[in-house]
C-alpha cells in the first residue's frame, strides 16, 4: 500500500454535523483530543472520527487503485481480471468498516448535538432558500460515474452542491435517504424545520446574507486547581 496521505486532508461525511455541533473544525477536535482537554463524550467523538478518518482513506485507496487498473495498459487477460475481481472484493470490504465506523461516530455524535439544539435562524441566505424550494420540488443526490463528485439534482433544473447539501442537512433542514446508493440517487426532503423556514417572512437587507449565529460552546475537562 502505498503512503496514506494526512488524516487532515481526507473529509468523511460527518465533518460538517460535528463542527457545526462543537462549534470547532474537526483538526482542532483531534488537537484537543490530543491534549487531554475534551470531557468525556467529546473525547469519545473524537476517537470515533479518528477511527473513521482511517476507515475513509482505505477507501479512498482501494477505489484509486481499482481506478488504476482500469485505465493502465496492462494485457486485458485473466490475470488482469483476476486484480480487478480481488480489489472489489478489497474495496466492499473496505466501505463496509468505513460505513460501520461511521455509524459509531454518528452515535457519539447524538448526544452532543442533543445537548446544543440548533435553533432556527429568522432568515438563512437567500441561496439557501432557493435550494430548499427546489428540494421541495423532489431532489436526489447523485454521484458522477467520471468525477465521483456528489450534488443534487431537482425537477427545477437546480444543481445543489454537496458541500451546501451537508451544511442544510447540519442546520436540520433537509435529510436523505440513505438506504439508496447515491449511484442511483438518494432521495433528499425537507424536515420540518425547512418547510417552517420557507413560512418565515424574510426581512429586506443585502441580498445572500443572513444574521450569523454564535458557534456552540466547546466544553473541556475542568482541571483540579493547585
Amino acid at each position: 500500500m502505498t503512503s496514506d496521505p494526512p488524516d487532515r486532508l481526507t473529509r468523511t461525511a460527518l465533518d460538517h454535523r460535528i463542527e457545526i455541533a462543537v462549534g470547532r473544525s474537526v483538526e482542532e477536535l483531534r488537537q484537543h483530543r490530543d491534549g487531554g482537554l475534551l470531557d468525556a463524550p467529546h473525547a469519545a467523538l473524537a476517537d470515533a472520527h479518528r477511527d473513521l478518518v482511517t476507515a475513509e482513506r482505505d477507501v479512498g485507496f482501494y477505489r484509486f487503485r481499482l481506478a488504476r487498473l482500469a485505465s493502465s495498459d496492462l494485457p486485458v487477460d485473466q490475470a488482469l481480471f483476476a486484480r480487478i475481481d480481488r480489489t472489489l472484493d478489497q474495496l466492499a470490504q473496505a466501505a463496509r468498516r468505513r460505513d460501520a465506523k461511521q455509524i459509531t461516530a454518528a452515535a457519539a455524535l447524538e448526544p452532543i448535538e442533543a445537548r446544543a439544539p440548533r435553533q432556527v435562524p429568522r432568515q438563512i441566505p437567500t441561496k439557501d432558500v432557493a435550494a430548499l424550494l427546489a428540494i421541495a420540488q423532489g431532489g436526489k443526490l447523485h454521484e458522477h460515474l467520471l468525477t465521483h463528485r456528489l450534488a443534487v439534482a431537482t425537477p427545477t433544473r437546480t444543481r445543489i452542491s454537496y458541500a451546501q447539501l451537508q451544511r442544510l442537512e447540519a442546520n436540520g433542514f433537509v435529510e436523505r435517504d440513505s438506504s439508496h446508493p447515491v449511484q442511483a440517487g438518494q432521495p433528499v426532503t425537507l424536515t420540518d424545520a425547512g418547510r417552517a423556514v420557507l413560512t418565515i417572512p424574510r426581512r429586506a437587507g443585502a441580498p445572500g446574507t443572513a444574521p450569523a449565529l454564535a458557534p456552540p460552546a466547546f466544553p473541556a475537562v475542568s482541571r483540579p486547581r493547585r
